[in-house]
């Protein structure tokens, strides 16, 4: 089987995207082959703004029906595959859309929510994000996770302070994950989980989404699809074959306000980054050139089956761990 032919065959899963929403992303999306992806619709938003964004979603998504669905189930996943057509998972960057109402958790699952990010960057009130002193997972925070196991929303750790993870891991009785992260065994930076968290998440049942975020990774914004595959063979060799997948964190189409926008606290407060340049390495800058991830793997020495298990098969499990369907 060639690579091509791979790519086509595979189960392909986007871990995140925080992309543009538009037909033209969704027409990149059929380019690139991709089976399903965790979509952002909530990154400083509160309940109600949050609720907006998922009706504007819903409403765009049934104008392109004829290139993506949604998924509420690992089985939507199978369905996109066979239909050709890339399946949508709802997810959040911030666990800020719950308020201070367990009862949104559920809520927000029966809008299609199955992953949300228990805190972005900074400080809510389920716990502290990784640009901030860490006081761990709160007492409502707990709550929140008991909430989210029990209606199947996956807890994700990407932006999260080591202590709150270690907390989250610890609390949660389903699988967690980093649906986003890069090691800084690498390049250190705040952002990149160490060898010994990486080792901490996948040691209690949880899951890596490699990103290839250029400001992440060793060679910066000159970085190539190979340097990416280099982080994911470091990140495999701490956390097995099993326990990995792809999260790109894409953030096509997106201008300069919604930089800033994101990179603030509460999305206006204080600077809490400043990345400059924000280009994706050289061979995977679109989601259309997805197949290239896939004939980089191999070329690495990847075999057939790992990299089927990167690419979706491992995401397709875990989420089903969690989902419980």
């Amino acid at each position: 089987m060639t690579p091509s032919e791979l790519h086509d065959d595979a189960i392909v899963i986007d871990g995140l995207i925080i992309a543009k929403w538009n037909r033209e992303l969704f027409e990149d999306m059929r380019r690139g082959g991709l089976t399903a992806a965790n979509c952002t619709v909530s990154v400083w938003e509160g309940f109600q703004a949050t609720v907006d964004n998922i009706v504007k979603s819903n409403a765009l998504m049934a104008e392109c029906s004829d290139l993506v669905r949604p998924v509420r189930t690992t089985a939507d996943i199978t369905r996109a595959k066979e239909e050709g057509k890339t399946g949508i998972i709802y997810g959040f960057q911030n666990a800020h859309a719950f308020e201070d109402q367990i009862g949104y958790v559920e809520i927000f699952k029966q809008l299609g929510v199955g992953v949300v990010q228990m805190c972005y960057n900074t400080q809510n009130l389920v716990g502290t994000g990784c640009y901030e002193r860490d006081g761990g997972l709160s007492g409502f925070g707990r709550e929140i996770v008991a909430e989210m196991n029990r209606v199947g929303i996956m807890c994700d750790l990407s932006h999260v302070g080591e202590k709150t993870s270690t907390e989250v891991i610890l609390e949660s009785q389903k699988p967690v994950c980093y649906s986003h992260c890069l090691p800084s065994g690498l390049k250190e930076h705040p952002r990149n989980k160490s060898d010994d968290e990486l080792r901490f998440i996948a040691d209690h049942g949880g899951f890596v989404g490699v990103t290839m975020f250029t400001p992440f990774l060793r060679a910066g914004v000159d970085a190539t699809v190979d340097d990416y595959v280099e982080a994911i063979e470091y990140v495999m060799n701490i956390v097995g074959e099993d326990a990995i997948g792809i999260g790109t964190d894409f953030t096509q189409g997106h201008d300069k306000n919604f930089f800033e926008w994101l990179t603030h606290d509460k999305g206006y407060a204080r600077r809490l980054t400043n990345f400059g340049k924000i280009i994706n390495p050289e061979g995977i800058r679109t989601i259309g050139e997805f197949p290239n991830l896939t004939e980089a793997l191999l070329k690495r020495g990847f075999s057939e089956s790992q990299t089927r298990k990167i690419m979706g098969d491992n995401w397709v499990r875990v989420l089903k761990d969690v989902w419980g369907a």
